[in-house]
């Protein structure tokens, strides 16, 4: 199979195109169960204690990303990234096969529910820096922004059809369905690490801090804190995500508001993926062309929250669905470009730690968000928790351009070919455009 357009090149390298379609399968099966897993709990509990409940959701899943984020990251730096993904997806596929278990088994109670999902999210923990990791190791350095295009469009069109397929396999038959599915789903990327041929150890020679100690976990928190582009990109992405981040509430309206049902449900959590997907697709032929890459993603995360204000407001289904792809769509620019940022700014031995720390932001900051937002649609309403988190996404946004003018002024140009070196070279393929002088860092 030939891949020679350049919005497929990274296609064209056998090992990252084994992972994309292993992980495509994946994160559909992974979607679908989310989405699920939301729907079981609004069944299992009082409607009087139902955000609340969804909410808590959101919190038990955040508590293991911060206690194994720093942890997770110095493994995946240490260790064989390739096997220790073998080991995460054999731990989840055994989650989903205990929540499989239990739904059919008729399950009454919620909390077996929130111990599995915090397990989940343990496991997750340790596998996202080993898969995120491993990317710039299958491609060279000058095909890594289409790789994470790739990988963007391959995430939101899993996030379109799993929880579509969700809601109709609920409507259909039961939730225990979906965590079966899902539990088979891990098998296919397991196919792929064991089919990938010739997969660098590490891109760059180790060193002492290169192990599992406390040592080199204070070595990756001196490298994200210390610089300011993936400094800012964190916090960015936290706080917009803390703030807009009302997922957990969407079975509330599917149920009370907009009164669409378990099938309305899963088109209205698929929505965001649908605006994404189709935005992906746009991205994977722009972001190398877009230069002004800093810019882009501020406006692209203040899109993120007006568009959240506007799902607050709506009161019919189209557009509800309307706003939410929206989200969707402005998400993924801004996450194309902190991934590039970041992917790009790390050298290879620390992008364990970096993606370590990184987890607590961009997980911590959407489950957190969820208890946040449960809370407050507990006491005021789902519909106020909406709008007044889209406003809070809005002012977060406001304070970090004003205070990271790097992050404001940050600008890209492509690596030529006769440049481009083996991934994990640190030859940067970035400049930064100093505002009233007329030179610029080169290349």
């Amino acid at each position: 199979m030939r891949f020679s357009h350049p919005t497929l090149a990274a296609l064209r390298h056998r090992n990252f195109r084994l992972i994309w379609i292993g992980l495509l399968l994946s994160f559909t099966g992974s979607f679908m169960q989310t989405a699920a897993l939301l729907w079981h709990v609004s069944l299992l509990v009082a409607p009087d204690k139902k955000a609340l409940a969804l909410g808590a959701v959101g919190l038990v899943r955040v508590v293991p990303i911060i206690i194994f984020s720093m942890l997770s990251g110095v493994v995946a730096d240490a260790w064989n990234r390739r096997r220790l993904m073998m080991l995460t997806q054999t731990g989840s596929a055994v989650v989903a096969t205990a929540l499989a278990v239990l739904a059919f088994r008729g399950l009454t109670s919620v909390w077996p529910i929130y111990v599995l999902a915090a397990l989940s999210s343990a496991v997750g923990a340790f596998d996202l820096p080993a898969r995120q990791s491993l990317v710039p190791t299958l491609v060279p350095r000058e095909d890594l922004p289409n790789a994470i295009s790739l990988n963007t469009i391959m995430q939101q069109t899993a996030q379109v059809l799993g929880p579509a397929l969700a809601g109709i396999i609920i409507a259909s038959t039961s939730v225990a369905w979906v965590y079966t599915v899902n539990a088979f789903s891990f098998l296919a990327v397991m196919t792929a690490l064991l089919m990938m041929r010739n997969v660098p150890e590490r891109a760059e020679k180790a060193t002492a801090s290169d192990d599992v100690s406390w040592r080199a976990a204070r070595e990756g928190l001196r490298f994200v804190f210390r610089t300011p582009l993936i400094r800012s990109t964190m916090l960015l992405d936290f706080f917009a995500t803390f703030f807009s981040s009302a997922t957990a509430l969407l079975p509330i309206f599917a149920q009370d508001i907009l009164e669409v049902g378990a099938t309305g449900y899963g088109w209205l959590y698929a929505a965001p993926a649908v605006g994404a997907t189709m935005m992906s697709a746009v991205m994977v032929v722009l972001t190398s062309r877009i230069e002004r890459r800093g810019p882009v993603l501020l406006w692209a995360v203040a899109m993120y929250g007006a568009a959240t204000v506007g799902f607050g407001f709506s009161r019919t289904f189209w557009l509800t669905f309307a706003c939410l792809a929206l989200t969707g769509a402005a998400d993924t620019v801004s996450m194309v470009f902190r991934n590039v940022i970041r992917q790009l700014e790390t050298p290879d031995r620390l992008r364990g730690r970096m993606i370590g720390v990184n987890m607590i932001f961009f997980i911590g900051g959407p489950q957190l968000g969820e208890g946040e937002a449960g809370a407050v649609a507990n006491w005021f309403g789902a519909p106020f928790s909406v709008i007044t988190g889209g406003l809070g996404c809005l002012i977060a946004v406001a304070w970090v351009a004003a205070t990271t003018p790097q992050l404001r002024h940050y600008r890209a140009t492509l690596v030529h070919q006769s440049q481009a070196v083996g991934a994990g070279s640190q030859i940067p393929n970035h400049k930064i455009q100093i505002p009233n002088r007329k030179s610029k860092i080169a290349n």
